[in-house]
């Protein structure tokens, strides 16, 4: 590939800044975030991150001098928190740390009690910027909890809102799922409570990922895995005859079918489909661009993951931003005699279009899906990523 030069500007963005940590707060059951910026700051996050990205839905106030407003209202006992997340401290993955920290260390505050054994604090996707974060979390909690864990998820429909976040310093240990972001919370509640935490770089996708996630999870926590392992036999039942059904189809219809593909988005995202393909499908991975400017001391950690996909097959990770440097890559890109699949965003529907493609619009910004709670990860959703994939090889987007 030629080299591609980047400038200080970029085309076609796949994060907002960190004001978009206000979409953190919405997240949280009967959290109000009060945005102290222009109205237009917060018009850009809310349809880069919600309007723009599977039509989320949500709502924010727009307040001015934030800080000196909360002094106030603390003052007289009411629970009103503030982080400092002006644009330039980074993007909104960068500014969802410093919001979750901010709500730990003023209104989760000290804790003496004593933990609970079971009981987990779940980091993994980035409310609204993560377009599937509602489906995929319900996913995470559900086979967390088939393995024996009560799990704090902290957003979303599946969260119990602030009694939740009042719980974090009683559970055991904090398990982060997730290349990066995250890893920065359980380090701070490592230091502030004394909390253990587990890093899982690789979000699970389909039965052989997930059973050994849920083991590892479980041979960490010290629990007796008699229950997780009855859990995991009756998912692994079900998720294979659903599979040995696909495996008719994957066979007999042979004409159009991909067999290399490109992704295209965010670190979490990316590794976890390039893996699930690459190992369980045995597609051949040929391009990895990562979207989410991960910080320049994790990158070569993260690119490793993808030297390790599955047995003989690796692939080389590159970190772009700029939409027009991410086409050229594409274009350039040799999908050998088939039919390109590239999991991206709608920022590539043109250049997929260009290469008699197939798309699955799978990261921000997402324009031309409704999403309410789907879900691609863990046993249910490994099935969901299959049927929309193979469904576009048919005659469908």
């Amino acid at each position: 590939m030629a080299e591609l030069k980047q400038t200080n500007t970029i085309v076609h963005p796949r994060y907002g800044c960190a004001i978009g940590a206000a979409y953190t707060v919405a997240a949280i059951p009967g959290g109000v975030p009060i945005a102290n910026c222009g109205p237009g700051c917060v018009d850009k996050q809310y349809f880069a991150l919600s309007g723009s990205n599977g039509f989320q839905g949500s709502g924010e106030l727009i307040g001015d001098n934030v800080e000196s407003v909360v002094k106030e209202y603390r003052k007289q006992g009411y629970n009103i928190v503030f982080a400092d997340t002006a644009g330039f401290k980074g993007n909104n993955l960068r500014g969802h740390e410093i919001v979750v920290k901010s709500i730990i260390d003023q209104f989760v505050g000290d804790f003496k009690g004593r933990r609970r054994k079971t009981l987990i604090n779940l980091w993994a996707e980035v409310p609204y910027f993560n377009t599937f974060w509602r489906g995929d979390t319900a996913e995470l909690k559900r086979v967390l909890e088939g393995a024996g864990f009560e799990v704090n998820v902290l957003f979303g429909p599946q969260s119990g809102g602030i009694d939740e976040w009042k719980r974090i310093p009683r559970a055991s240990f904090n398990l982060v799922v997730s290349p990066w972001v995250g890893v920065g919370i359980a380090k701070h509640l490592e230091q502030k409570y004394g909390q253990p935490y587990l890093h899982i770089p690789v979000l699970p996708i389909g039965e052989e990922a997930t059973s050994a996630f849920l083991r590892q999870v479980v041979e960490f926590a010290g629990i007796d895995p008699q229950k997780s392992e009855r859990f995991i036999a009756r998912e692994a039942h079900e998720y294979y005859y659903y599979l040995e059904h696909f495996a008719d189809f994957f066979a007999e219809y042979w004409f159009g079918l991909p067999s290399k593909f490109a992704t295209v988005g965010d670190s979490a995202y990316n590794i976890a489909l390039t893996k699930f393909l690459a190992d369980q499908v045995g597609l051949v991975p040929v391009k990895q661009i990562i979207t989410d400017n991960p910080p320049e001391k994790q990158r070569s950690r993260i690119a490793e993951l993808y030297h390790s996909l599955t047995e003989g097959v690796d692939a080389e990770a590159i970190f772009l931003e700029d939409g027009y440097l991410i086409e050229q890559a594409l274009r350039e890109t040799d999908f050998g005699s088939g039919v390109p699949l590239i999991l991206g965003s709608s920022w590539e529907k043109d250049v997929a279009a260009e290469r008699k493609g197939l798309l699955l619009e799978v990261g921000t910004p997402v324009t031309e899906e409704v999403v309410i709670n789907r879900s691609y990860i863990g046993y249910r959703g490994a099935l969901t990523l299959l049927e929309k994939i193979y469904t576009s090889t048919v005659g469908g987007k």
